[in-house]
């Protein structure tokens, strides 16, 4: 089959999504992806499970969701005309494939929207305690909606100060760590700042393998938003020289603001004195004794956060213009506005994230929803990524001629498929063993039990929608 027009994602001629993203706005958002609300939010649990072999599950990860990352890559520049890899799974798979990924996808986002919401009400009651829960929400909400509505240059712009804040933030924060390890600096606590904290307090893994295996969870986390890149690319110019290096520089991202940063977190922090329902970024300021500086890392954590709930809102609305416009959902959500944007998509998300306001308001516990919501979330866009790989495993079967051709093949290729999809099994399996996420692991199912009801609805006009684009 050779380059054909979109099988998902498309619009009149003249009104369409537009390619107005640039090159510094595609390298950010893909480290704003990378560099997720769990890293700040939820690592002072992976540490308090793990403890220094926190590390090595953040290695772990980043390694293979590197492999899924080049897969989706090579995917999309098979045939530009893919906007994302819903298009691709659409084509390859076939619509049931589509509507599970598309709207899996946009359901990743709404609930991770939720955890976002769940993590900025969080740092807000940092500097107000007593600020009422669903107040902070709802104003980001209203605020990103906004911004959102205008135009996608402005959400590339968003994205790109939005991450940059946390890429300056976790640079000092090592440089700062450095400075405090060189000069053997005490905390009131009495710990002092030493390389060795990280294997004295009952070594590299003080909760043997189970603590390590326990960690994952939060750690996959962090990750989600890892393959926004590829729904971004959608809009971006020249991809076949933006999306590459985006992709490959996943690596060195990992290593430094994962790796690197629990490090000499854990190095200047003993990892037995880092709380689990508080962000160590936080934490860390605070036992030096240094308030102000808390308050700083606050306010980039609580960037982080948005940035996140950003790229949600983003999501959301262009998967919801492309599976409208495939056919695959209601026909409004297939309109854009005048500025080229998926208003009512965007509008309907942002109804449903207030949902996640109200939770939070009846709970009352922010690390209680955080923990829940996400593990419901990494379950989801663990399945959203297998796919990925089906996809790509199913493309080196129909098409080993493009494969031939292509700019940017993934790195080990259908074996490579198959390792990548064992990991994900295994991390469902870690999902069974604690209570917690296996609360999550139980309530997933409704969601493809709910699409597996719908999807009837949408068969018959998606599959004579695809016999016309082919």
């Amino acid at each position: 089959m050779q380059n054909h027009e979109p099988t998902v994602a498309s619009g009149t001629p003249d009104h369409h999504l537009q390619r107005n993203l640039r090159n510094r706005h595609l390298q950010l958002i893909a480290i704003g992806g990378a560099i997720g609300t769990g890293l700040f939010m939820g690592s002072g649990k992976t540490i308090s499970l793990a403890g220094p072999s926190v590390i090595f599950a953040y290695a772990i990860i980043g390694s293979v969701l590197f492999f899924m990352m080049r897969a989706m890559g090579e995917l999309l520049l098979s045939n530009l005309h893919y906007k994302s890899f819903v298009d691709f799974n659409y084509d390859l798979l076939g619509p049931c494939a589509g509507f599970f990924t598309g709207w899996t996808y946009w359901f990743c986002w709404v609930v991770t929207g939720i955890a976002d919401i769940a993590a900025i009400t969080g740092y807000i009651q940092f500097w107000a305690p007593g600020v009422p829960l669903w107040l902070p929400g709802a104003v980001c909400i209203g605020l990103l909606l906004g911004l959102n509505l205008l135009t996608v240059k402005l959400f590339g712009e968003m994205e790109f100060w939005f991450a940059l804040v946390k890429i300056i933030a976790i640079v000092a924060l090592i440089a700062i760590g450095i400075v405090l390890i060189a000069t053997g600096f005490t905390s009131p606590s009495g710990a002092r700042a030493a390389v060795s904290n990280l294997w004295t307090n009952g070594g590299w893994f003080p909760h043997g393998g189970a603590g390590f295996m326990a960690a994952f969870q939060i750690a996959v986390f962090a990750f989600v938003g890892i393959e926004l890149v590829g729904t971004a690319s959608a809009e971006a110019r020249d991809p076949e020289k933006t999306l590459p290096k985006a992709i490959n520089s996943i690596p060195i991202r990992v290593i430094v603001f994962y790796v690197l940063a629990l490090l000499v977190i854990m190095t200047v922090t003993p990892w037995d004195q880092v709380a689990p329902d508080r962000s160590p970024f936080v934490n860390l300021f605070m036992l030096i004794g240094i308030p102000i500086a808390a308050s700083l890392i606050n306010f980039v954590v609580l960037t982080s956060a948005t940035s996140s709930a950003n790229s949600g809102i983003y999501s959301t609305g262009r998967m919801l213009y492309g599976l409208s416009a495939g056919k695959l959902g209601p026909k409004p959500f297939a309109r854009l506005s005048r500025n080229n944007v998926p208003a009512n998509g965007l509008a309907y998300s942002c109804l449903l994230l207030f949902i996640g306001v109200f939770l939070l308001y009846q709970e009352g516990d922010v690390m209680k929803v955080f923990t829940i919501v996400t593990t419901i979330s990494s379950i989801c866009f663990i399945f959203v990524w297998s796919l990925i790989m089906i996809a790509y495993m199913r493309y080196r079967k129909m098409h080993p001629e493009r494969h031939a051709t292509s700019i940017f093949k993934m790195p080990g290729g259908v074996a490579m498929c198959w390792v990548v999809l064992a990991f994900f099994a295994f991390v469902l399996w870690v999902f069974g063993q604690k209570e917690d996420t296996l609360q999550g692991l139980i309530y997933t199912p409704v969601w493809f039990l709910c699409l597996a009801i719908c999807y009837p609805f949408y068969r018959r006009q998606a599959i004579e929608h695809r016999k016309e684009t082919h």
